[in-house]
């Protein structure tokens, strides 16, 4: 008769650790996919605004060179004392 204790685990015992290393794999990729981290690691800062606001298009014209600095600045803080900036954290402009 055979058993375990006298002839070893065998080769059966490397199974074992690579199911649960594909076990936490797939558990890890799954939750990357759906995006279950993404609120804590930052793919950079999100924009203020979107692309059609008027604040990012005086920034395209500023940037095209269709206006120049003062021009720019003079602007933009008309804009923002009418749109505003969008509250960050803690009432922070962002």
């Amino acid at each position: 008769m055979n058993t375990l204790a006298h002839a070893g685990p065998g080769p059966w015992v490397l199974f074992f650790p690579l199911v649960w290393a594909a076990v936490i794999l797939t558990v890890v990729t799954v939750l990357r996919r759906t995006g279950w981290m993404r609120g804590r690691r930052g793919r950079g800062p999100r924009p203020a605004y979107d692309e059609q606001s008027p604040i990012a298009l005086l920034g395209h014209r500023f940037a095209a060179g269709e206006i120049d600095e003062d021009e720019y600045w003079r602007r933009l803080t008309v804009l923002e004392e009418q749109f505003g900036r969008t509250a960050g954290p803690k009432g922070r402009a962002t």
